[in-house]
């Protein structure tokens, strides 16, 4: 029997660690921390895609209308020669870098490295889409844009409150953590926009009106202020802005936010004297809350609900529950425009200079690079004229993606590093076949932090090679410094430099170990990452949506995940278990808008926005009036706004559409990618 490996799960930011058969590639639950003998259905057949005929097999360059194999050797100096020349011609923030939360931290590390030695801080991820209002709230706040405490606290805690986030569909192996606590006594709370899996496991279940999220949580803190149940001393002693935030509250009563919500005044007061009176509690929350155009205030919103009761280090934590198994540790790495790593920022001068000395050179560009989000706005004015995108799909995953796929056009040079012929891909020049997550070595952060080790299972297939191989070879064709690597260990060794509580770990501890948590299990515990060492309570006003619903398009269009399906399906889509699994996508819509437009379960309807249409089968159940919700791993974010929040994350949660019936059943536009 062969011996079985550990490797870090390739899906969502939970972090489950598989055991994975090599001669078999059968996947079965590692029985340690953090899943510990649990797996979604995702997890369990993870390694399928893997195995996929459709796997990229060796280097391609564009000719005219196809593309061509050619050698690593041409592919690596041809692409650098580009590089340079536009650089050449136009300044190195011509060119930008998108880094991938599905590769590994060194692999994040070396894209970050090779874009600010060549001389541009243009370099982001895909946490720009959906977490970075989270980062920046969390910043502002508690000095650390990262979750507070380990999942293991969770079931400690004497009530969690899950707000815009569902985890039974999203992160599902987290629920057992969750009813560990509900078992205990712990009283569930769940606000969403309609009912979700998680809200069958819930004591109050809140459906909120779309967008209307902080007059929920002002009003519990209304509540908690006037009836004094919040913790005075922890208020006195580790926080500033109570004032503010008690005049900033008082004009949301329960009675004004039932107006606002449709929640009722006497649930808001139930809820919050439950949350309150609780002693402990988590928060979780999902881009429910972030993919709007007031996503940092909503953010910020129910950081101050959990400070003003004290619910941090030992008596609570605010969990920002990532989407991908490494956008964590992508951000720590510093692929994003505004932070060098560990969420330094690019004016620290003195940690700047340090990390510039690690890589053998006086100084590292200090300007902002363009938020991911940006970068389309740049390539349609002709300021950057060259891409680089490791493992992201944008002509699918970003907001109004038809605008993006016209801006993919117009670049002059476009390089995609990656498993598949994604859509993507059929825009560049270059094509660089990448190894699966299985095929190479490297660390991995889940969302609380915990660095993990992920061992080879396999060789590469084809032509393909580890993603760290491919970006060492373009910073030593780039003449950078420091790109003479003989292993994925001495990268993994390099960043542990730059952060103090890893510089005495070593690979070989990560390696036996269960991880380790950078920079400690539980944060905040006596003090904050302020320079006073003291919370910010920070109060905000309700912000409204970029577009409203009119008589023109009548309905609000929202976009979720589906339990079996995964961002834009390029692995999923190749998983023949989870194909199964998964069945046809539809759009969810109510009983009472289904009848009044004749519409039955199972019709095909045309459901359209301002920036688009698209058509697929409607779902009539359970879903408030007038909301649509609508899986978005196809081509819903051709419909969904670009409206951008302080974060520079979309507008995905709102949109302003409408929806009929065809007459002709036959879906002949906007096939899945």
């Amino acid at each position: 029997m062969s011996e079985l490996k550990t490797v870090v799960c390739p899906y969502c930011g939970f972090g489950c660690r598989l055991l994975v058969d090599p001669r078999s590639m059968r996947v079965s639950p590692h029985k340690g921390a953090p899943n510990y003998g649990k797996l979604c259905p995702k997890g369990l057949h993870a390694t399928e895609f893997v195995l996929s005929g459709d796997r990229l097999k060796r280097p391609l360059k564009r000719d005219g209308n196809r593309m061509k194999a050619i050698s690593w050797g041409q592919a690596i100096e041809e692409v650098a020669q580009k590089l340079l020349e536009i650089r050449e011609l136009y300044g190195p923030d011509a060119v930008a870098f998108l880094a991938s939360s599905k590769v590994s931290n060194e692999e994040n590390y070396l894209l970050q490295k090779i874009a600010r030695l060549f001389g541009t801080n243009n370099i982001d991820n895909c946490a720009r889409l959906c977490h970075e209002a989270s980062v920046h709230a969390l910043k502002m706040t508690v000095g650390a844009g990262a979750q507070t405490n380990p999942y293991e606290d969770i079931p400690n805690f004497n009530a969690v409150l899950i707000w815009g986030y569902n985890p039974a569909e999203t992160h599902p192996v987290v629920m057992d953590y969750i009813l560990r606590a509900k078992r205990r006594g712990a009283k569930i709370i769940v606000v969403d926009i309609r009912e979700t899996r998680t809200m069958a496991f819930a004591d109050y279940k809140l459906v909120i009106r779309p967008g209307t999220d902080i007059a929920l949580a002002n009003a519990m803190m209304h509540v908690i202020i006037k009836e004094e149940l919040y913790d005075e001393e922890f208020i006195a002693s580790r926080t500033v802005g109570f004032s503010e935030l008690r005049m900033a509250t008082k004009k949301y009563t329960p009675k004004y936010a039932e107006r606002v919500t449709g929640v009722p005044a006497g649930t808001i007061e139930e809820v919050a004297r439950t949350f309150a009176l609780a002693g402990s509690g988590a928060v979780m929350w999902g881009m429910g809350l972030t993919q709007h155009v007031g996503g940092v205030e909503n953010v910020l919103a129910v950081i101050d609900l959990a400070l003003l009761l004290g619910y941090i280090g030992e008596r609570g934590g605010l969990y920002p529950m990532r989407g991908q198994n490494n956008v964590q540790g992508a951000a720590y790495m510093g692929a994003l425009s505004e932070f060098l790593p560990g969420y330094i920022p690019l004016t620290d001068e003195r940690f700047r200079k340090r990390v510039a000395s690690l890589w053998g050179v006086d100084d590292l560009p200090t300007e902002r690079g363009l938020y991911l989000t940006e970068l389309w706005d740049a390539i349609e004015d002709g300021t950057v004229k060259g891409l680089y995108v490791v493992g992201e799909n944008p002509a699918v995953s970003e907001a109004d993606f038809t605008r993006v796929r016209g801006a993919l056009r117009k670049l002059d040079l476009l390089v995609v590093q990656d498993l598949f012929m994604t859509r993507t891909a059929r825009y560049a020049h270059y094509i660089l076949p990448a190894s699966a997550f299985c095929e190479k070595e490297g660390s991995y952060m889940n969302s609380e932090r915990r660095i993990q080790w992920s061992h080879r299972v396999c060789e590469p297939v084809h032509d393909s090679k580890p993603d760290w191989e491919i970006l060492m070879m373009l910073g030593k064709a780039l003449g950078l410094p420091g790109f003479d690597y003989r292993s994925v260990e001495e990268v993994t060794a390099e960043y542990f430099r730059l952060f103090p509580s890893l510089e005495e770990r070593s690979v070989e501890e990560l390696k036996n170990s269960d991880g380790i948590f950078l920079p400690r299990k539980r944060l905040h515990t006596w003090e904050f990452s302020t320079p006073d060492g003291k919370a910010r309570l920070v109060a905000v006003e309700q912000v409204a949506p970029w577009e409203k619903p009119d008589a023109e398009y009548p309905f609000i269009l929202t976009t979720v995940r589906l339990i079996s399906h995964y961002n834009t399906g390029e692995m999923t889509l190749r998983s023949p278990s989870l194909v199964r699994l998964m069945g046809e996508p539809r759009v969810l819509m109510n009983e009472g808008d289904a009848e009044k437009l004749g519409i039955a379960d199972g019709d095909w309807v045309e459901i359209e926005t301002r920036r688009g249409r698209i058509r697929m089968r409607a779902k009539v159940g359970k879903a408030p009036k007038g909301l649509l919700v609508l899986p978005f791993h196809f081509k819903a974010n051709k419909l969904t706004s670009d409206a951008l929040n302080k974060a520079g994350t979309p507008e995905f949660k709102f949109s302003a559409a409408r929806l009929r019936k065809l007459r002709n059943e036959k879906p002949t536009l906007d096939t899945p990618p």
